[in-house]
């Protein structure tokens, strides 16, 4: 009994680098067995089993994991200075925030070539937008200090609204497009995942600057929420087209029209909204202190 009881805390307890060399073995047997087209299936099954180990003891690893993470945090002195300065946390998510958005926005531009389709064009351009915009931001924290000259923020905040509001007009000519014409955009399921996992990522950094942030009393980092928000919500776009086309059928047509519609007229309702109180806010505040002056 002693002994069945030592193999099942090995079990579920692992050594650390035992976790952090299976949840990768895991993550790609599970792209296999999804992305193969002629996948065995024993390594399909052996997949699922060893994923669901991998959830397991990552799920039986975290206190540990939260308890090392929290002593590295108080004794590393690089980490403690991130968690201490807020500066440097915002430029470093503004520099990570516009490395993965120029990544997305090549995919896009290489899907588009690929196959030759006018909604990764456009979602190209649109990334690549929002990408300029964090970059114009990015150096904007890097030369000053947030907060200081509100009239400058102000004006890019304003800046920021207005290519929004474009890029939104642009993008709800391209969703009609998709809606009348009833288009449906296929690609390999490998393309699928990577865009699954850029909305994700998009999604935790938006909620992460709205929640992280909250606390700048600065126009330059209400347009960093504002321009993640309108990434997360064009990703989930994006990412829905994608997948009503690599999983549906000839018969949910209608469906994936309805369907595209609603969200496409939710996030470019949105987005609009964001742009529009952008540029009527920064407007006002411009010329009380205008007046002021």
């Amino acid at each position: 009994m002693e002994i069945i009881k030592k193999v099942l805390l090995k079990l579920l307890f692992p050594h650390v680098a035992v976790v952090a060399a299976l949840v990768p073995v895991a993550a790609a047997l599970l792209i296999y067995a999804f992305a193969a087209p002629n996948a065995n299936e024993v390594l399909v099954y052996a997949s699922y089993v060893v994923s669901a180990y991998a959830l397991t003891v990552v799920c039986t690893k975290a206190p540990a994991i939260f308890k090392f993470l929290k002593n590295l945090k108080s004794e590393n002195k690089f980490i403690s200075r991130y968690y201490s300065d807020g500066q440097l946390r915002i430029k470093l998510s503004l520099y990570m925030s516009v490395a993965i958005n120029l990544l997305y926005a090549l995919l896009q531009l290489g899907m588009g070539i690929y196959y030759r389709s006018v909604w990764f064009y456009a979602l190209f351009g649109y990334y690549a937008l929002l990408g300029l915009m964090r970059f114009f931001l990015l150096k904007e924290t890097v030369q000053k200090e947030l907060g200081k000259n509100i009239f400058r923020e102000l004006l890019h905040y304003r800046f920021c609204g207005i290519l929004l509001l474009l890029m939104n007009i642009t993008l709800g000519v391209i969703v009609s497009y998709i809606v009348f014409q009833n288009r449906g955009f296929e690609h390999h399921y490998i393309i699928t995942i990577a865009m699954a996992a850029y909305t994700f990522i998009s999604v935790a950094i938006a909620i992460r600057n709205v929640v992280k942030y909250r606390c700048f009393n600065s126009p330059v980092m209400s347009a960093a929420k504002a321009i993640s928000l309108a990434a997360a919500l064009v990703s989930v776009l994006s990412l829905e087209t994608a997948m009503l086309s690599a999983f549906g059928t000839d018969t949910d047509e209608k469906f994936r029209r309805i369907i595209t519609a609603a969200t496409g007229l939710a996030v470019c309702a949105a987005v609009l909204s964001m742009a529009v109180y952008m540029i009527i806010f920064s407007t006002k505040k411009l010329n009380l202190i205008k007046k002021g002056n």
